[in-house]
């Protein structure tokens, strides 16, 4: 940038501490010039600015305190020493007052954060590799000078136009030696948030805090180690750490959770709650979602270090660059030369599953199919419907969520069926039981009540899902090993005059009778006394965690579901079934999988409308 540096002796700060032989610490207020800010927080404002007529960011501190003006000091100190490619590099400071500014190389915005979760970019496994390298390698060139980052996460790497990241914002930057000589015994609220948590010697953001530091321990080398692995993870999954609710034992049934502070804490430090991890069937390779566990490991001492995290990256990206310049082949070369099988799994069509094994069962003497207990008699009310639905996936993934709407019902004009199935652990329960459940209503024939026949689609569809996942499983279709899908349903039936509604789990429905809701449903859930009693004694351990009652090592919400093949018998598919007459008060029925004001989170709605048309 071509800054004359003064001499020595007169390169300072106004105190006199700050010192450099290469960055200018007083500039002459004409050489500078703010434009329009472009990022704000609690403790500073960064600013595109000009400065020798080139384009820079400049960070103006918010000192408003003794405290904040040594603070100042301390990381002016600490950023004249570092010196790395992969940091972000300061260029020039006015540490003088009124004006205290600190220079950086500017970059385009987004951060690292917002170019996953706004511009939604969803790099490569190579990209992401070559991006944990150079990282690995800033932080290995920190920790040999003894400085902890201390607050490492996306939103503070910034990513040039080579997609080269640069970590940067050492405004919690300190000197091990430092951090050593601070007690544990004296934490106090500093009354200033940062990342949404921050204490004096408690600082970071907490969804990428250590368990030892959330436990007040001292930060070292090796709580950055952690805050890397949550950091890469994001990167590899595009997910922010916590709000994933698609991992496999952590579905909305399971962690149905918006924490508060202390539950993330106590989830993290006593539970061992981690992101949920990038799965293998996205093309990452098996060595990194290793590495990544080991680095966030609860024992700080079992992580590795960045030279060994360095070294194991180097290979897995050789790895990657090796194989991408081969052709794909059934068998592969592990690193120890040993030739080993590779592991695929053919994607399995659910819905397709459930409707093969219904025409499997059909039977074949059926006769045209009557309700019992619903005469022929004439009504002296005969509801007129019409339907609907609406589905959205919300934070998830991928949607999980499946429903049916079956006018008609065998061709007989006064029965109709409408089914919910919220999935969990995998959508693959959900989907087979959308085409399972209708399937066995159409099937029950003279004699079987509508009250029977819900029921018995529920058991029969849970025993053929858990059938059909141990016959993939053992064909290896399926390779992922403990892997237990279920999902929550309710179905509503209509026969001539009369309304029957099935529940297994949290879903719910509600009928509108004269203006005022008529529920439907009850939950099945494990804060339920009677439900917990009834797991209890089928064998299943109910314990409290985290905000509720939660059934066995899977930590699942619900006590009632289709699938969920680890948890059963004491998880049962046997429904709960409502029956209620219809009549002139009644005007619509409005089902959900999910409790209907929480409409921030993923949900399934549907409605069947007597005698009018609503439009939720």
């Amino acid at each position: 940038m071509g800054l004359e540096v003064p001499p020595g002796e007169t390169n300072r700060c106004v105190r006199g501490c700050c010192r450099s032989a290469t960055i200018p610490l007083h500039l002459p207020p004409a050489s500078f010039s703010l434009l329009s800010p472009i990022a704000r927080g609690s403790e500073s404002t960064v600013y595109e600015a000009r400065l020798g007529g080139e384009r820079v960011a400049a960070k103006k501190p918010v000192l408003s305190t003794s405290e904040d003006l040594d603070k100042f000091h301390y990381q002016l100190q600490l950023l004249c020493e570092l010196d790395h490619p992969r940091l972000g590099k300061l260029i020039a400071a006015h540490a003088h007052p009124p004006n205290y500014l600190m220079f950086f190389d500017f970059f385009e915005p987004p951060n690292l954060a917002d170019k996953i979760h706004v511009e939604e970019w969803s790099p490569s496994v190579q990209q992401v590799v070559a991006i944990a390298i150079d990282l690995a390698k800033a932080l290995q060139y920190l920790h040999i000078l003894g400085v902890v980052h201390r607050d490492i996460k996306p939103a503070n790497i910034l990513i040039d136009k080579d997609l080269h990241p640069h970590l940067a914002d050492f405004g919690l930057a300190m000197f091990q030696k430092d951090i050593k000589r601070v007690s544990v015994e004296n934490w106090k609220s500093s009354g200033k948030p940062t990342g949404g948590f921050h204490k004096k010697n408690m600082v970071g953001t907490l969804i990428y805090m250590a368990p030892e530091i959330l436990r007040k321990d001292i930060h070292t080398e090796k709580s950055d180690v952690y805050s890397f692995a949550i950091s890469i993870n994001e990167l590899l999954t595009g997910v922010v750490p916590y709000t994933d609710l698609r991992a496999e034992a952590q579905a909305h049934t399971v962690l149905e959770m918006t924490y508060t502070e202390q539950q993330l804490t106590a989830a993290v430090v006593s539970q061992g709650l981690r992101p949920a991890l990038a799965l293998p069937k996205s093309g990452v390779p098996l060595t990194l979602l290793s590495l990544i566990q080991r680095c966030w490991d609860p024992d700080p001492e079992k992580r590795p270090s960045f030279e060994n995290i360095i070294d194991e990256l180097n290979i897995i990206q050789n790895h990657l660059v090796s194989s991408a310049c081969l052709p794909s082949s059934p068998v592969s070369k592990s690193q120890n030369g040993n030739i080993e099988a590779h592991r695929y799994q053919e994607a399995l069509n659910w819905f397709n599953q459930g409707e093969l094994f219904i025409k499997r069962s059909e039977k074949s003497d059926l006769t045209e199919n009557v309700w019992s207990g619903c005469s022929n008699e004439p009504l002296e009310y005969h509801p007129t419907l019409s339907w609907g639905s609406f589905a959205t996936c919300g934070r998830r993934e991928t949607m999980e969520d499946t429903h049916f709407m079956l006018p008609h019902v065998s061709e007989e004009n006064d029965v109709f069926a409408f089914g919910i199935f919220d999935g969990h652990r995998g959508s693959a329960a959900a989907e087979f039981s959308v085409r399972a459940v209708p399937g066995y209503l159409r099937q029950f024939g003279p004699g079987t009540s509508p009250i029977d026949a819900l029921a018995e689609a529920f058991v029969r569809t849970d025993i053929a899902f858990r059938e059909e996942l141990i016959l993939h499983q053992k064909s290896k279709r399926i390779i992922r090993k403990d892997w237990h899908p279920g999902c929550t349903a309710v179905t509503a039936l209509v026969v001539r005059n009369k309304l029957f509604v099935a529940n297994a789990g949290d879903c719910r429905a509600i009928l509108s009778r004269a203006g005022k809701p008529f529920p439907m449903t009850k939950d099945h859930v494990a804060s339920c006394p009677k439900e917990r009693e009834r797991v209890i004694k089928a064998g299943t351990e109910v314990k409290w965690q985290m905000d509720t009652w939660r059934v066995g090592a899977a930590a699942l919400q619900v006590t009632r579901s289709i699938g969920d093949d680890d948890l059963k018998p004491a998880v049962t598919a046997q429904p709960e079934v409502i029956e209620t007459a219809l009549s002139d008060d009644d005007e619509f029925l409005l089902a959900s999988a999910h409790y209907f004001c929480w409409i921030r989170r993923n949900f399934l709605m549907e409605s069947v409308l007597l005698p009018t048309i609503f439009v939720a």
